[in-house]
């Protein structure tokens, strides 16, 4: 499962988001992965008033906060999915 953040040097709710996400990733696998929307023009011209956002899978999941509980219920979700289609179900 990869999760991608979007977001910037200085933007406290990043900040809590990703701590969040770091602190999710004890207790499920998955891959995070940032990008600095001020690093990337297509980024900044899309995601400028919505920081921090997070994709799951490349689904948007989460702006502006995340939820622990829903993201747990998310992940677990998709990750039951790949489980299955892993074992041929």
């Amino acid at each position: 499962m990869e999760v991608v953040i979007y977001s910037k040097p200085g933007c406290h709710l990043c900040d809590v988001v990703k701590a969040r996400l770091e602190r999710l990733r004890e207790s499920i696998a998955f891959d995070l992965r940032e990008v600095n929307i001020l690093e990337d023009a297509a980024s900044f011209e899309k995601f400028k008033e919505e920081i921090p956002v997070v994709f799951i899978n490349g689904r948007k999941s989460f702006k502006y906060r995340l939820d622990e509980r829903d993201f747990t219920r998310r992940a677990e979700a998709i990750l039951n999915k790949e489980r299955n289609r892993g074992n041929g179900a």
